[in-house]
């Protein structure tokens, strides 16, 4: 268990924030030892730097802790909330803000919403107000930090520990992460801030920050900051952090909140890379959205300043420099709400006219540029939420079966009527078949390295099943059915009036089966599910009159008879395996045992 967690701990914080972030922060630690060289200060830079990268991994991991232990307690309410988002663009902005309060990552609410689009369930412009949204919810991490409480880190992180690797209750494990990776940012926060204390008296890296009153140099350094970390989050943290040691004002420290907004911004395009059209749109919107507010306040931040001054709380009986550091953390945190609140109120009224601004900068493709299949709702960024990303994998198998319909709705008559160019048609269908059950199995796979709850797994499971017994039903159309029809072409057979009735009306049944168990496992019917195994007594009584039938006509006296009765026969074996399939999937949903006691 030990190893696993700290298995964890490196692939996330290493790969995600640590590394840009430490070189980051290395950069900012030397830079002023070189302006010191040759003046023998005082202040112990190797000790300081070191300090300063420690603090960092332990602010950034906790959020990262924090943010992983909230998405799997809260998972299951964000689908609800999500499935009451409405065309009231107010609505959406809400659900946005709530849903990434919850999950604490902007990106991640933004491939929701791809999904949505992509699904048919939302337009471009009813989703660029949950994106709006999603900017007020990030601001919830700022006003976290802000708070004063530093001096119970070291009790969250013990009580979050022994929540964690105590408890046999996943809920309470699941709680302990949260509180210990709360603890860690705290911590973190501690550790920076006293590495800083040196600097208070150390005039190079006071006249810097004194650079920062200028609103353009604040905004391109935060901007800068913020694409290497990729975490906007992490940046105001930051800017908080030193604020509490009296570095910058309130208007430097409102300057860096806004360029941490543009920052964020290189996160959304960077994932948006190699991602269908709707993604592409998404992240335009969200840089949009990002720079048009932030060009709109950067003339307002002295006003914006006052206002928050009067808004706040303010500490009495200090004075300089300790009244600066012991107010302006939450000053900056409540103007970093105050502000993207703002905006989007501002720009809520013209989603429409965003939505047709980014469909003229991102067109859509040529049609002759799509060639291989390409999953619609597999999104990297829903891995670490393990229900959302269960329901994507879900939606995918859908997409797939899609596809299988599709094959299974042509090859009886491409067969019959011994149609070359719909059996070629059916077999490269199956190929983007074969395509997306690889992706979709991989995803899956990915899933399951999660920290799963005993129904994840078992919905996991289910899943992959699924999926592999409609990939099998699309081999048996591809490989056995196509292959019939050309052999039945080659030998020239011929099948009776009377016996293509008996074939299309088993056909049809067996597709409809089909078509249930695939929309059962998609939208989680039960009821679908049930149909399909109740209808194996039917499917039973068709297959054995058409064996009667098949048994009549072996006699008949047409040419390519036996050829003709071996078509035949085989075509209705491979129907009997395709409704065995589709059954099986059904089962997935609805077990067998658990329909008949229902019936």
């Amino acid at each position: 268990m030990y190893s696993s967690f700290w298995h964890t701990c490196l692939d996330k914080s290493v790969s995600r924030y640590l590394l840009p972030a430490l070189a980051a922060l290395a950069v900012l630690a030397v830079t002023p030892a070189f302006a010191a060289a040759g003046t023998g200060g005082d202040i112990d830079w190797m000790n300081m730097g070191m300090k300063l990268l420690g603090g960092l991994a332990l602010f950034l991991f906790g959020m990262e802790q924090m943010a992983d232990a909230l998405k799997a307690v809260a998972g299951e309410r964000m689908k609800i909330i999500l499935a009451k988002l409405t065309t009231n663009r107010f609505m959406g902005a809400a659900t946005g803000a709530a849903v990434t309060a919850i999950i604490q990552s902007s990106s991640v609410t933004t491939v929701l919403v791809v999904g949505f689009i992509t699904a048919g369930l939302m337009s471009m412009a009813q989703s660029i107000g949950v994106i709006m949204g999603a900017n007020i919810g990030t601001t919830i991490t700022a006003q976290i930090v802000a708070f004063k409480v530093t001096k119970y880190a070291l009790l969250m992180i013990a009580c979050g520990f022994g929540m964690l690797f105590f408890s046999k209750q996943e809920k309470i494990k699941q709680y302990g992460g949260m509180l210990m990776g709360l603890g860690l940012v705290f911590f973190g926060m501690s550790v920076m801030s006293d590495a800083m204390s040196p600097l208070r008296s150390y005039q190079p890296f006071l006249d810097l920050m004194t650079r920062m009153e200028n609103p353009l140099i604040g905004i391109l350094v935060a901007a800068g900051f913020t694409a290497l970390v990729q975490s906007s989050s992490a940046t105001t943290g930051i800017v908080i952090v030193m604020a509490t040691q009296g570095f910058i004002t309130l208007e430097a420290g409102i300057a860096l909140a806004f360029g941490a907004n543009i920052g964020t911004c290189v996160t959304a395009m960077l994932a948006s890379i190699g991602k269908p059209r709707e993604a592409v749109r998404a992240a335009v919107v969200h840089v949009l959205f990002n720079v048009f507010g932030v060009l709109l306040w950067v003339g307002f931040i002295p006003y914006l300043a006052q206002f928050v001054t009067w808004l706040s709380p303010a500490s009495t009986g200090l004075a300089g420099t300790d009244k600066l550091a012991a107010d302006a953390p939450r000053q900056i945190a409540n103007a970093h709400t105050i502000f993207n609140i703002a905006n989007t109120f501002i720009f809520i009224g013209f989603t429409s006219q965003f939505a047709r601004l980014v469909e003229k900068l991102v067109p859509d493709k040529p049609i002759e540029e799509v060639i291989i299949a390409q999953p619609k709702y597999l999104d990297e960024e829903l891995l670490e939420t393990p229900s959302l990303a269960l329901d994507r994998a879900r939606l995918e198998i859908g997409n797939m079966g899609g596809r299988v319909k599709e094959m299974l709705q042509d090859i009886m008559t491409a067969i019959i009527n011994g149609n070359r160019i719909m059996l070629r048609n059916i077999a490269r269908i199956d190929d983007d078949v074969d395509i997306l059950h690889g992706h979709i199995v991989t995803y899956l796979g990915k899933i399951s390295q999660k920290a799963l709850t005993e129904e994840q797994t078992r919905v996991l499971v289910d899943l992959m099943a699924a999926a592999n017994d409609l990939e099998n039903i699309g081999d048996i159309i591809e490989t056995d059915m196509v292959y019939l029809g050309n052999e039945g072409i080659e030998g020239q057979v011929s099948i009776s009036e009377e016996t293509r009735g008996v074939l299309h009306k088993l056909h049809d049944i067996v597709s409809i089966t089909a078509e249930l168990a695939i929309d059962a496992v998609t939208e989680d019917d039960r009821r679908a599910a049930q149909e399909v195994i109740a209808m194996k007594a039917d499917i039973s009584r068709l297959m054995q009159s058409a064996a009667m039938h098949e048994t009549k006509r072996l006699v008949a006296e047409e040419p390519n008879r036996l050829a003709a009765y071996t078509l035949e026969m085989d075509l209705i074996e491979k129907l009997k395996r395709i409704y065995y399939f589709a059954k099986r999937m059904a089962k997935t949903v609805e077990p067998e045992e658990a329909s008949e006691h229902a019936a």
